[in-house]
């Protein structure tokens, strides 16, 4: 299979996979089940071939292994308590705020977007507005450099 860049990433399926990640979080925290069994529930019960696995599996993960500084890096940015946030948005907010401080080979500007985008396909009707405006704070703080670089004529 060929992939549209030539560092091999597809993103389509890269975008397929923060859905993913999105659901499989968002049950984690209803549930409170074993990270690795609702991983492979997802893996048996959703279209995972079109969807990138292995960020998948990073981002699930590395949202339940750094969830406790995760969440405190976040409560800067939030207007209320992390457990007050609606369960979607703060599995987007969590998500995105792993890939942000911890997936440095992707854009800020594509995390954000990408949170953006999945929180208008599942969360509440404006619940986008909310992550898009904690996101933008965090990313300014959190990548300075590039987001002033990006920012720059």
């Amino acid at each position: 299979m060929k992939h549209p860049r030539p560092d091999g990433v597809d993103p389509h399926a890269r975008s397929r996979a923060r859905r993913r990640a999105l659901q499989a979080v968002y049950a984690w925290q209803l549930s409170n089940t074993a990270i690795n069994k609702v991983i492979d529930q997802f893996r048996n019960e959703q279209d995972m071939e079109v969807a990138d696995l292995e960020y998948f599996e990073d981002l699930v993960r590395g949202v339940e292994a750094n969830l406790g500084t995760l969440d405190e890096a976040l409560a800067n940015f939030l207007d209320r308590d992390i457990a007050q946030v609606d369960p979607i948005e703060r599995a987007v907010l969590r998500i995105a705020a792993y890939e942000l401080r911890h997936r440095l080979d992707v854009p800020y500007r594509v995390v954000i977007n990408e949170a953006i985008e999945t929180t208008k396909r599942f969360g509440s009707e404006h619940g986008h507005t909310y992550v898009n405006g904690v996101l933008d704070h965090a990313a300014a703080q959190w990548r300075k450099a590039e987001a002033q670089a990006q920012r720059k004529p």
